[in-house]
């Protein structure tokens, strides 16, 4: 039986995308809001039970996983590695810092600091689909991809997932602490009572 999740190596992976710049079809956002999820080790994985879908996540790291949320949002993933872990980053939210008239175009008129709040939106805002799967995030001529990391790391908070029902309380969410793009916390109505 395997045990709740306790690789670090995600988290720190997770912790260095924060600040960081993701590109994405003529966009740029700059990460303020990710989660990590430990792979084989993490229930709340999609790579914990290793399926055609989630077979990218054990692969190379630093690869783009994308999925379908719901059937109608895609949401964007960075795999993380070792390879064979299945361990990966969901980018939750993200402040757009370029590309601001096709971001309001994909996403309609929402206000500035909503145009790739949430991963749904945030996939939308970039331009990304499942189209974009596998690509290597830091090929510097790749349409989606990855800027280099940020040299003074902001202040960061954690607290648990959004809307996972296993493993609901591990504190693997991480956002720049304060700012007005990084999403609201839901916790699934599925997940156990959290602790007192």
């Amino acid at each position: 039986m395997r045990s709740e999740p306790t690789t670090v190596d995600v988290v720190e992976a997770a912790r260095s995308l924060l600040g960081r710049h993701l590109v994405g079809h003529g966009v740029t956002v700059r990460i303020t809001e990710v989660e990590a999820y430990g792979g084989h080790l993490d229930p709340a994985s999609h790579a914990y039970t290793r399926t055609a879908r989630s077979e990218i996540m054990y692969g190379p790291p630093w690869r783009l996983y994308v999925y379908r949320s719901y059937g109608i949002h895609h949401c964007a993933n960075v795999v993380t590695g070792p390879t064979e872990q299945g361990a990966a980053v969901l980018v939750r939210s993200g402040e757009v810092v370029d590309g601001h008239a096709r971001a309001r175009a994909r996403r309609g008129g929402v206000p500035e600091t909503r145009l790739a709040r949430g991963p749904g939106n945030l996939a939308q805002a970039l331009g990304i689909s499942l189209a974009d799967k596998g690509t290597d995030l830091l090929d510097a001529d790749a349409v989606v991809r990855l800027g280099a990391p940020v040299v003074e790391p902001p202040a960061i908070s954690t607290g648990p997932r959004v809307g996972v029902s296993k493993a609901a309380d591990v504190p693997w969410r991480l956002w720049i602490t304060g700012d007005p793009t990084v999403s609201a916390y839901r916790r699934s109505p599925r997940a156990p009572a959290p602790p007192r």
